[in-house]
């Protein structure tokens, strides 16, 4: 993982679409956020293997790099497996804990929202815990609204939790049946 910048450095921070040999260093990024129990219901950490069964070709993968080293990631998965929600992504946004509040974040899902527009995705959505507000403040500035709460959703080590549920519809999208339009 990239160490914190010193005082006076730049940043060389930038996105790309994540590939299969990024695998080892999502993972990396994700265990830490299984660690700290702040923003997943997994408990078991994810080896390479893991994290490369999600590259399906179809839902986009994007990493932050800084120093040519990733530190974060964000990615869209299957909503549900019926056709009439083809359109409608999960997403999830991982920051390495050395990178967090300098933007990673912002940067990863900001591209992945592109990449979905792009793919003919015509809603994003997502679950959060009420005290990740690190995230919430950051899907609340890219256009995420929260829409309800799971009670009880899932125990975390045998804790009751609840979770926030958002949701990012992309306009451009809505008019037609993107996913599927010639």
């Amino acid at each position: 993982m990239a160490s914190g910048l010193m005082m006076g450095e730049e940043s060389t921070m930038h996105v790309r679409p994540a590939n299969i040999a990024d695998a080892a260093a999502i993972a990396e990024v994700y265990n830490q956020g299984i660690e700290d129990r702040i923003a997943t219901f997994e408990t078991k950490p994810r080896s390479a293997d893991d994290i490369a069964r999600w590259f399906d070709g179809v839902h986009p993968i994007i990493v932050a790099e800084d120093q040519g080293l990733v530190v974060a990631f964000a990615l869209a998965s299957t909503y549900r497996s019926r056709a009439c929600y083809d359109g409608i992504a999960e997403t999830s946004v991982y920051v390495a804990r050395n990178a967090r509040r300098r933007g990673a974040g912002r940067l990863v899902l900001q591209a992945l929202i592109t990449a979905c527009e792009r793919g003919g995705y015509w809603k994003l959505v997502s679950r959060v815990f009420p005290e990740n507000a690190g995230s919430r403040r950051l899907i609340r500035t890219l256009g995420f609204r929260e829409v309800g709460v799971y009670e009880k959703h899932g125990k975390l080590d045998g804790v009751w939790r609840d979770v926030i549920i958002v949701e990012r519809l992309i306009e451009r999208n809505l008019g037609c049946d993107a996913r599927t339009a010639p």
